[in-house]
């Protein structure tokens, strides 16, 4: 499967991203799954994009966009953007999750 890391390799980037974390940005953002579900079913919809965005009050947030087969966000045939997940902190797993150390 295309993407797939281990639990190990996934424990190591997100502790050396943690503990050297930028600025205004958060450990982690959850998107429900009728959302991401919603977005990957659009007709012509083969995978999903991910880009930071700061709001004007300079939270930043994660925003998912539905990507076609040449690789073109689908922001030109479609509208269905995804924003604003539960940021942790202060949302974060409960009980602790190891990728959130």
């Amino acid at each position: 499967m295309q993407h797939l890391i281990s639990l190990e390799e996934a424990i190591d980037m997100t502790s050396r991203y943690q503990a050297e974390i930028p600025a205004g940005m958060v450990n982690s953002e959850r998107f429900n799954k009728e959302s991401v579900l919603a977005l990957l079913s659009q007709p012509g919809c083969v995978s999903m994009r991910i880009y930071y965005g700061k709001q004007k009050n300079d939270t930043i947030h994660a925003i998912l966009v539905g990507v076609d087969e040449s690789g073109a966000d689908m922001v030109q045939t479609s509208n269905f953007i995804l924003e604003e997940g539960d940021r942790c902190p202060p949302n974060c797993p409960i009980p602790p999750s190891p990728l959130n150390s």
